[in-house]
């Protein structure tokens, strides 16, 4: 039994060392300049596939917006695990 227990007890410590991670990731900012590169370099793309002028200076306006997103976000789930925990 206590070889079971032990056995169970290191697969939640590997398991929360993956969340941690996890975390760790999403809160990165390489994660966020990435999806920020990211979308800038697609809108980009399709902006000038349709052959929307100066595609490449239109797709900053929606990859900042997302980056914006990004950093608000945190700020408005504490807001509202906050406003959970009252009601």
């Amino acid at each position: 039994m206590a070889a079971s227990l032990e056995k169970r007890v290191l697969a939640i410590e590997e398991r929360n060392k993956h969340v941690e991670a996890d975390k760790a990731w999403e809160r990165s900012y390489t994660r966020r300049i990435l999806l920020v590169i990211f979308t800038y370099l697609a809108i980009g793309f399709y902006l000038q596939a349709i052959n929307i002028a100066n595609p490449w200076l239109n797709a900053i306006v929606p990859a900042i917006a997302f980056m914006l997103s990004t950093l608000t976000l945190p700020m408005f789930k504490k807001a509202w695990l906050t406003f959970r925990k009252i009601y």
